[in-house]
């Protein structure tokens, strides 16, 4: 895992195509904001392993 330290304002790019910004940092809690292209999904990871655990249900049916 690569570990990046950032401040407010400050961003990273992934591939070229994907920017993660340091929206806010208030105490424990840091804000991000991504821009992503329009067909790359972005999830909060509980989401997208609901997702994955959804799709799994659905193909042993």
């Amino acid at each position: 895992m690569l570990v990046l330290s950032r401040k407010k304002n400050e961003s990273i790019v992934i591939n070229n195509d994907i920017t993660v910004v340091v929206v806010e940092i208030r105490g424990d809690k840091v804000r991000l904001g991504v821009e992503a292209p329009k067909e790359v999904p972005v999830h909060r990871r509980e989401v997208y392993d609901a997702i994955k655990r959804n799709e799994a249900e659905q193909a042993q049916d």
